[in-house]
């Protein structure tokens, strides 16, 4: 009898707390998401005020375009040649089956520009620029400069989330079109120095089938993930607690809510344009 009610003592206790668990993170899962749509649309509204205003802080914008770019240039091209290389690879063994090797550049280049430039903007935007965004203002809040500036009067939502989130959203679009560009470069040398393909059959088949709705898709996919990377991102790093090690759980946080929330967001996003823009637009 004494070892049945010690067997089940622990195991009702182990219940409970997985129960207690599941329901307090399903509670803070949901404050969280709505503290970030809160914060979302204050700082957009703070945003758009501030530039219509003039007293949007353009020092601040500058130097976290700076910071932005020189963290996520150079891992941005070291994936995006991967990138046109892997493409080059699996659209070449495939069109050589089917026996069309003319449409390779149209197949590649569509490719990079509607699907990988996109996925590659999302894991740099999150991994670095979130990361990045995250661990300054999570160090600034741990050691008491937010509550600082609030008692100072100083709006941190406009003195440094605002001019965040527009050098994100810039620096998303600009990574995007970079990633285009390198990935469309690097498949057409795979494809005419490695692959034996033409050079003007991959240029000219790429121009009779893309469209510039196709560029304007992934742009608009790029805006996007800058703008959730650097509301989520923010809310996690002005909500840190804990000192430095509370800082790296932020940190990992934010990276990982933001690669889940994009690819979640890539995936509804082009069924939209698949919707609305069938010939256009993917």
């Amino acid at each position: 009898m004494r070892s049945m009610k010690s067997s089940a003592g622990p195991a009702a206790v182990a219940r409970q707390w997985g129960a207690g668990y599941f329901r307090d993170h399903q509670v803070r899962s949901f404050e969280t998401f709505g503290r970030q749509i809160t914060l979302g649309r204050h700082a957009i509204a703070q945003l758009v005020a501030d530039l219509f205003r003039g007293r949007f802080h353009i020092q601040e914008f500058v130097r976290q375009c700076a910071f932005m770019t020189s963290a996520s240039a150079a891992p941005t091209v070291l994936i995006a040649i991967p990138i046109g290389v892997i493409l080059s690879v699996q659209v070449g063994s495939l069109v050589v089956q089917v026996g069309a090797t003319s449409f390779m550049g149209a197949a590649s280049g569509l490719g990079i520009i509607k699907q990988g430039a996109p996925l590659v903007t999302s894991l740099m935007i999150a991994g670095a620029v979130g990361s990045a965004i995250c661990a300054d203002l999570g160090s600034r809040t741990v050691r008491e400069e937010i509550d600082a500036m609030k008692v100072m009067g100083v709006d941190p939502l406009a003195r440094l989330v605002a001019p965040r989130l527009l050098a994100a959203m810039l620096v998303s679009v600009l990574l995007c079109g970079f990633v285009v560009f390198v990935g469309f470069i690097t498949g057409y040398m795979f494809n005419v120095y490695v692959q034996g393909g033409t050079a003007g059959s991959f240029v000219s088949t790429f121009a009779a089938f893309a469209t510039p709705a196709d560029l304007v898709a992934a742009v608009v996919k790029s805006l996007i993930f800058g703008l959730l990377t650097a509301i989520i991102a923010c809310d996690t790093g002005l909500n840190t607690r804990g000192g430095p090690g509370g800082v790296a759980d932020a940190v990992n946080s934010a990276v990982v809510n933001s690669a889940l929330l994009l690819f979640a967001t890539n995936v509804i996003l082009t069924q939209v344009f698949n919707t609305l823009f069938p010939h256009q637009v993917v």
